[in-house]
């Protein structure tokens, strides 16, 4: 008997346990976890299973935290300075370790939110919410050293 397939009936099946990117798609929209009929608690502080929208939003900031890395050192070689002081000052040691230590932070950042997602903040916002605030933040940041990266050249 093949390893892949089972014989019901006569016919060969194939394992359901087989990984494909259909099972991870399928897992994904399909997920029972997701529902209130398994044992779910939709008010469950903490849990394994997050809504699609904060993997968006923490995709988004991590590539807008890459976009602001590469235009602030863009704007530094024109003239402008940079606005965090800690930063600054880690910017002195070098370019590496600026980046290094700005996306290790931003993505550390990320992970507590997302984790804390369902969390309720002083009773009035969802700390998933910050996330959002902070997407449209560095969008905002993102214009404003795009804007002045035209102005200059």
């Amino acid at each position: 008997m093949a390893s892949n397939t089972e014989k019901y009936s006569g016919h060969a099946l194939p394992d359901r346990r087989t990984f494909s990117w259909r099972t991870v798609f399928y897992g994904y929209l399909r997920s029972r976890r997701v529902g209130t009929g398994s044992g779910y608690a939709a008010d469950e502080m903490f849990g394994d299973w997050h809504h699609p929208w904060l993997f968006f939003l923490a995709t988004g900031i991590m590539l807008l935290s890459c976009a602001d890395a590469v235009l602030t050192l863009q704007l530094i070689e024109l003239g402008m300075f940079e606005a965090n002081p800690v930063m600054a000052a880690v910017m002195e040691h070098s370019t590496a370790v600026f980046v290094s230590l700005k996306l290790l932070l931003t993505g550390l950042a990320i992970l507590v939110l997302v984790y804390f997602a369902r969390v309720v903040f002083f009773n009035v916002l969802r700390t998933g919410l910050f996330l959002t605030l902070f997407f449209c933040l560095y969008c905002c940041l993102i214009c404003y050293e795009l804007i002045s990266l035209m102005a200059m050249t």
